[in-house]
């Protein structure tokens, strides 16, 4: 964690008709704050979001883990993994926490950026194009940008996508849907990585990335006060 950093307790976030559970990481003068939107059977738990979340909060960005999905919702798509593909479900949840960021006494004042990953990559585009006023910079780590379908044209929000090399039939879906948008995008390629990026040092990489991208692209919303 980062230095005058701060973890709160679980809290609860109101979002398209659910309340989920999460966990907001605020450090002292925060530079922006990241939204984490997890992949496939995946929950704010996962180890390798985690990982990147403590990454972002030493370099001074704020950090918000949620599920996207309640208890119910995750017993149903454990059985059937259809909720993890339903892009729409996933990408309203992203909005409607967005929004309770934009109002939350400790982020509103701050910049936000999505980071997602697999599914969890193409429901981030969809929310950066349903609030490209308040969605300022996106990375999808191992997602699936493709599946944000016609929403690839309207995000405006600077985007990285970052594949594992070794993850072929991924990157070429990766390509397909930057030759859609419009928005500056680029994709970078993890020397040696496999889609969920266990290979020694691989995870560094994203952590880097995602740390330098949103570094350029997050800032205080307050910044005005000092113009």
């Amino acid at each position: 964690m980062g230095r005058g950093a701060h973890a709160a307790p679980t809290m609860y976030v109101p979002a398209a008709g659910a309340v989920l559970p999460g966990e907001l990481v605020v450090p002292a003068e925060a530079k922006g704050v990241v939204l984490f939107a997890h992949g496939s059977g995946s929950s704010r738990f996962s180890p390798r979001n985690q990982f990147v979340a403590q990454q972002l909060q030493a370099a001074g960005l704020a950090t918000l883990l949620v599920d996207l999905l309640t208890p119910r919702e995750d017993e149903i798509d454990r059985a059937t993994a259809e909720l993890r593909f339903d892009i729409d479900l996933l990408a309203a949840r992203l909005v409607g926490t967005t929004d309770w960021l934009s109002d939350n006494d400790g982020t509103r004042d701050l910049d936000v950026g999505l980071f997602g990953a697999s599914t969890g990559g193409g429901a981030a585009l969809v929310a950066a194009a349903q609030r490209a006023d308040k969605v300022t910079a996106v990375v999808s780590r191992g997602g699936r940008p493709d599946l944000a379908g016609s929403a690839l044209e309207l995000v405006r929000a600077p985007t990285l996508l970052i594949v594992g090399e070794r993850d072929s039939a991924v990157i070429e879906l990766n390509r397909q849907a930057m030759a859609r948008m419009t928005a500056e995008v680029q994709l970078a390629i993890v020397p040696g990585a496999t889609h969920l990026f266990e290979e020694t040092g691989a995870l560094d990489q994203v952590a880097a990335l995602a740390r330098d991208w949103f570094d350029r692209h997050l800032r205080r919303a307050d910044r005005t006060r000092a113009a």
